[in-house]
């Protein structure tokens, strides 16, 4: 299912600190539509492209950020703006709350920053499944796939699913990751019994493996792939730190593993030996 973009407008005298915002959203679900380097501008593109918010800097040549807002809401009532912004004082904030300013963030601002803002003024527009998915989850499916890659040497294309069920039955192998820091919650690598042993034996190359061996291999490649998840979120996101766990695994038939409590996603990875999946799992209370 494909998930709706979030149109946003920068406005910002700066070509530079336009690019740079551009950067950090583009790595979300939030899509930028227009990019205003004054105030006349701003109001032209804002009718033009009727964006969901708005960023705006403090300092335009033409009106400063808050006239530019309080024209724009003129326009608009329901217009959604965040303030970004070299400034942050009191008395600014005051004054763009009276023209209806909805977040305020001061340079040099992070890519979470940013997204915590907008998605607090744009609740209705974009649920928390939807942002979890295009910011975090889609970072994990491309290091699920980037992994199989680099240790088996099969190209796969990882498939997302909101997975609402409170449980996860397997029957197989499942290698569970914690995940601390912010967002927190789980992840299981996890595949079944035949699939591990062709997964491992391509893995190790080698066709006399122990289950031992087996188990060890599945377990290292979950820790690999999830680390690199990690990594790649903390590439995005500078100031979460997430973190992993040692991983804990459980070999068997009927295994079931709960989730309560958790906004959880199914990755699944196909390949012509069978799939390889990961559920992954964020905290409701992040």
């Amino acid at each position: 299912m494909l998930v709706e973009k979030v149109k946003v407008m920068i406005v910002d005298d700066s070509k530079v600190s336009r690019a740079i915002l551009a950067n950090h959203l583009s790595k979300t679900n939030f899509e930028v539509v227009a990019m205003a380097k004054d105030a006349a501008e701003a109001l032209k593109l804002y009718h033009e492209c009727s964006p969901d918010i708005v960023t705006m800097d403090m300092n335009l040549p033409d009106a400063d950020g808050i006239e530019c807002s309080r024209r724009i809401r003129a326009a608009d009532p329901e217009a959604k703006i965040v303030m970004i912004s070299a400034m942050r004082d009191g008395n600014l904030i005051a004054r763009g709350k009276e023209v209806g300013i909805g977040a305020f963030l001061q340079k040099p601002v992070s890519t979470n920053a940013i997204i915590d803002s907008l998605m607090m003024l744009c609740q209705k527009k974009v649920s928390r499944v939807a942002m979890l998915r295009e910011s975090y989850v889609k970072i994990f499916a491309n290091s699920l796939k980037q992994g199989i890659f680099e240790m088996i040497a099969v190209k796969v294309e990882p498939v997302i699913e909101h997975y609402d069920k409170k449980y996860l039955d397997v029957d197989g192998i499942a290698v569970i990751v914690g995940l601390t820091g912010s967002p927190s919650g789980r992840a299981i690598f996890y595949m079944s019994k035949d699939t591990m042993k062709n997964f491992s034996k391509k893995m190790l190359s080698s066709e006399d493996l122990s289950d031992d061996e087996i188990q060890d291999a599945v377990e290292e490649a979950a820790n690999i792939i999830m680390g690199h998840g990690v990594s790649n979120v903390n590439d995005v996101f500078k100031d979460k730190e997430l973190r992993i766990t040692p991983p804990g695994t459980i070999c068997g038939a009927g295994i079931r593993v709960a989730s309560p409590k958790l906004t959880t996603f199914k990755l699944t990875a196909p390949t012509n030996f069978g799939d390889i999946c990961v559920n992954v799992g964020f905290a409701e209370g992040d």
